[in-house]
């Protein structure tokens, strides 16, 4: 069973910069918030300063439910970054209410042989031990 992180937190930290930064705070809330275009209503992510369909420069962020599917994974058995050891399950997640916004994200409390496309999943915030930063991760839903 793969295991949302507990103890002292040991892997990168993410920094925000000024697109990025409402992601990030809406995690520190345990909320899932994707910017959208606030002229055409285009989902924006990853986070730019600009809507990528209509070109203006308002996306503001937008509070999501976070359930989505697994689009595709693969699981990593070995260590990419210091800190986080494998094996751990890196996915692709469809968001099923920000058409068209795939996550990048890790499984957990799940096993490894139980992972499959098209699995419905939900968030997982995780607030990281010994700083101030909170990780989303996905889990099977139900």
């Amino acid at each position: 069973m793969l295991a949302a992180p507990s103890g002292p937190w040991r892997g990168p930290v993410p920094v925000a910069d000024i697109d990025s930064a409402p992601f990030w705070d809406g995690l520190r809330r345990h909320e899932l918030a994707i910017l959208r275009c606030s002229e055409c209503r285009t989902w924006v992510h990853p986070p730019q300063a600009s809507c990528p369909r209509c070109l203006a420069l308002d996306p503001v962020p937008e509070p999501v439910d976070g359930r989505g599917t697994v689009y595709s994974f693969t699981v990593a058995n070995r260590e990419f970054a210091p800190g986080i050891p494998p094996p751990y399950v890196v996915a692709l997640v469809d968001l099923d209410a920000a058409d068209g916004v795939r996550l990048v994200t890790n499984l957990v409390n799940v096993a490894v042989g139980d992972v499959g496309i098209g699995m419905p999943v939900r968030p997982l915030f995780v607030d990281l031990e010994g700083v101030a930063a909170t990780l989303l991760y996905f889990e099977p839903a139900g």
